[in-house]
């Protein structure tokens, strides 16, 4: 996986943060979007985040962070 990918959700995945559902559970399994940004140093720094995978996926609804395991690239 690598930034300007396209991704969908695999995994059910609850976030509190969609501007459509704030602050009430939503479930974004099946979304799609573009992977912006993988995490793995901070300031020249390696680090290990543990949810290194940045995901954007419309205007409104900005970026989320994922493991690796909760996307599939889309063909």
């Amino acid at each position: 996986m690598k930034v300007g990918d396209r991704v969908r959700v695999k995994e059910s995945v609850v976030v509190y943060t969609h501007p459509e559902h704030r602050n009430k559970p939503f479930d974004i399994k099946g979304l799609e979007g573009e992977v912006t940004g993988i995490i793995s140093e901070w300031q020249g720094r390696p680090v290990s985040a543990n949810l290194p995978i940045q995901v954007k996926f419309d205007k409104k609804f900005k970026k989320v962070h994922f493991r690796e395991d909760e996307l599939e690239i889309i063909p």
